[in-house]
Formats: structure tokens, sequence, C-alpha cells
């Protein structure tokens, strides 16, 4: 069966953290002055499972939490948006979840990130065992679960037990040096996991990160476009993307939008696109739906809750002149 043909089984198994997001309130105060905060589920694979269930897809998240409240607010915000939590594991002991404290502002923006002593680390091999891979279509993890043990392993071992059952891998490199023991850890092991997956999607930072160079990424992207994946795409930020598989490759622009804050989009542009493929959409198609849904998000507050449904993206893309900043060549 072709990675389209499962992935448009809309069923997706999501590997990585889910989390609290503080936001001062109102939009464009700045964290040292607030008195005021809007809480929202957080966590970049939570966003990524929250995106595709607006567009109807099924999605279930196996991560663990802390036997906190905020862990417990973290699974109940995950029902609350219809995703599968049964793979869900509760860490005790000094475990603590992820929390992040984010400006609604896009000049001089601050983002707080608390990881200390993660929860999602702690997943594991049996975490993984435990997953029944031929209930989905495809498996979508992002570069943070590999950024320490024992979550490592049982990351690569997801990736393994996937490709066994026939599901395509897509993987968003998310890159968060602080995560991280080390850059030249995270390179070594993020060019593992690029050579597993069989979609890719990163920024031109993210891409000359794995390939040992900023100036090296594209060539590194197209490279496993010919070796190992069926699709990457490479983000430019304001100048786009370049969408590359092994037959065609071709540049998309974005969508212009007075923006509130700069982040969430990468979780949007991800669960746009993918739930695009899931519709059997064109892959040029698919891109701009993902890069319309990155323009939403970042134009609201929070990131879950600002994730389109499919009626709010299509009447976005009605109503907006169209895709520009096509870098030039």
């Amino acid at each position: 069966m072709s990675i389209q043909s499962k992935i448009a089984q809309n069923s997706f198994i999501i590997l990585g953290r889910a989390g609290m997001d503080f936001y001062p309130d109102p939009p464009g105060t700045k964290t040292e002055e607030a008195t005021h905060f809007f809480a929202c589920l957080g966590g970049s694979s939570a966003n990524i499972a929250v995106a595709i269930t607006r567009h109807g897809g099924k999605t279930a998240i196996v991560t663990r939490v802390s036997d906190d409240a905020i862990g417990r607010y973290s699974v109940n915000e995950l029902n609350k948006y219809g995703v599968d939590t049964t793979m869900v594991h509760v860490e005790g002991g000094e475990a603590r979840n992820s929390l992040a404290v984010v400006e609604s502002r896009v000049e001089d923006h601050q983002s707080v990130i608390y990881r200390n002593g993660a929860a999602d680390f702690q997943m594991n091999l049996e975490d993984v065992k435990a997953i029944n891979y031929s209930a989905y279509g495809a498996l979508i993890t992002t570069g943070t679960v590999f950024a320490a043990e024992p979550s490592t392993s049982a990351g690569f071992l997801a990736l393994e037990n996937a490709k066994d059952a026939g599901l395509p891998v897509i993987f968003d490199i998310d890159y968060r040096p602080y995560s991280w023991p080390s850059a030249e850890v995270a390179t070594d092991v993020y060019s593992r996991v690029g050579r597993l997956c069989d979609i890719v999607i990163g920024n031109d930072d993210e891409f000359g990160f794995m390939a040992g160079g900023k100036e090296k990424g594209l060539d590194f992207a197209r490279e496993l476009a010919k070796s190992t994946a069926s699709i990457i795409v490479y983000k430019m930020g304001e100048f786009g993307s370049i969408t590359i598989t092994p037959d065609e490759e071709f540049e998309t622009g974005i969508y212009q939008v007075t923006a509130l804050k700069p982040t969430g989009a990468g979780d949007a542009f991800m669960g746009g696109f993918i739930a695009s493929l899931a519709d059997r959409y064109s892959l040029q198609d698919c891109v701009l739906r993902g890069s319309a849904s990155a323009a939403i998000v970042v134009s609201k507050v929070g990131c879950a809750p600002a994730m389109p449904t499919t009626s709010e993206l299509n009447k976005f893309l009605e109503q907006h002149p169209g895709p520009s900043g096509i870098k030039e060549t």
C-alpha cells in the first residue's frame, strides 16, 4: 500500500510532549508586567494532534505526564479536543510536565520554556511496544522525542516497529537546543532519525543543523529525497518553502497576515499539511494549506485553541489574496 493510501486512512499515532502554555493577558502584555494569564494546552506533539483532529482526523498520543495538576490538566485538555489519551502514562516522583510562558507579541517577544526533569522524556520501550501499530495509518514524531533517554531508545524502537508494520513515518525536526546535552549529539541523532522517515518537515536552520552547516541544508534535504524520504518540506520563513520529492521540486510562498505572535506556526503547518494529504489534495495544495494554517495560528492567541477547522481554513483561503514571498533564485 502506498504512503498516500496509508495516510488517507486519517488515523495517526503521535509521539511527543503535551503540556501547559501560559499567555500574558491581554495580548501585547510583557510577561514581567502581567497580572493575568490565559492557560491552554501546549507541546508540539499535542498541538499537531489537535490540528489534525480539527480537520476530522483521528489521533492518539503516546507520552508521559507528571503526576500532578499540570499533568492532569494536559490530559483533560487532550480529551476535550478528541485526542485519544489511552497511551498517555503518568510519571511519578519529581518528573514535571512541560510548561511554557509565551507572549502574544512579535516585537521583543519572549518565550520561557520549563523542561527541567521533563516527564515526557520518561517514555520508555514498554510504552511503544504496547502500541497496536496496525490500528493506524501513519506515525508522527517530533525531534524532541529523541533528546534524552529513555525516550531516545523508545523513539527509535517506535520508528522501527512502525516501518515493520508498513506505516509511513512523518518527522517534524523541531530542534530545541535546550533539550539536548550537546549540539554534536543532536546532529548525530537527527541525521539518523531523518534517514528512517518517509516525510521530513523542517526549516532551513534545522536542515542546516542536521547537515553540519546552514549552507549545506538544502543539499542535505535533496539527498534525503533521493535516498530515503518520499517528501521533504524545506521551510524558509518569509520566503516560503521548497518541497522536494524523488520526482519533482517546487517552491511555494506564504500567506501574509498581521501576526500576533511568532509561535505555533510549525505545528499548525504540520497539522494542516498532513490533514490535507489525508484528504487527497495535490501535494502543492497540501503545502499551501499547511502554510495557510500557520498564518491563521500566528494571528491568534494560543497554539492548540488557535488550530483551524477545515471550514475555517477554507474560508481563510477563499478570502485571502494568495501566497507570496517566494525567494528569488
